[in-house]
């Protein structure tokens, strides 16, 4: 209880930070995830690298993932579904396994449709590849298992923050707009009577340099195709 509150202050303090410097921040990264050289990422295929997006193919791979997170804020509800997460890795699972610290950190964001609506925010950790084969089960999380997964992704950088999110979206969707991606993003959502997106973040909240973030657009071509 203590380290939560600890960490919620030291997120509200990075927060405060972000807002007075994101403006000095670039949106346009080289792409590839830098933490990944230090810090276990999921393995994908890299199928087109557009203006200002790429195109990624993620093969099967499993994660740890929390309920749905009712919240009108982004960081509220993903610091809520971090700390369970947090616990899980550092051995609050049935078997009391501590498990290695992968990224990035992902959230999945159900948009409200209003400025003070309730978002629906699900928080998902990469198993590690030694525990892919035999994830340990943890009560309140549930496994989820990645078919093959086309993913459209931008990046930018800085502290993710409420109101960069939105704006995050809608340019990586004027970046793949008039492309077969974007066709694409839009049936497979069409077939899951749903619009959603993900947030990747790649690094600890005590790193003020080179962060790297994403959106990201997930798609099946397969569902697309059929529509």
């Amino acid at each position: 209880m203590v380290l939560g509150v600890w960490m919620i202050k030291l997120c509200l303090f990075l927060i405060l930070v972000s807002k007075l410097s994101n403006a000095g921040y670039s949106t346009k990264l080289d792409f590839y995830p830098l933490p990944c050289e230090r810090i276990e990422c999921p393995d994908y295929e890299l199928i087109e690298s557009g203006k200002d997006y790429e195109i990624r193919l993620y093969n099967s791979a499993m994660w740890m993932s929390t309920p749905p997170i009712d919240d009108t804020s982004f960081f509220s509800g993903t610091t809520t579904g971090f700390q369970s997460l947090y616990n899980y890795r550092h051995g609050k699972n049935i078997y009391k396994e501590e498990i290695g610290m992968t990224v990035p950190v992902l959230a999945q964001v159900k948009p409200s449709d209003g400025p003070f609506s309730t978002s629906s925010f699900v928080v998902s950790f990469y198993i590690p590849k030694k525990n892919q084969p035999n994830p340990p089960p943890a009560k309140g999380l549930h496994l989820q298992k990645w078919s093959k997964t086309y993913v459209a992704v931008r990046q930018f950088s800085g502290f993710v923050i409420d109101d960069d999110i939105p704006k995050e979206a809608a340019a990586l969707s004027a970046s793949i707009a008039g492309t077969k991606w974007a066709e694409a993003v839009e049936k497979s959502q069409a077939a899951d009577d749903t619009t959603v997106y993900k947030v990747a973040q790649y690094n600890s909240p005590s790193e003020f340099n080179n962060r790297v973030n994403e959106i990201w657009f997930t798609f099946d071509l397969d569902k697309a195709s059929a529509i």
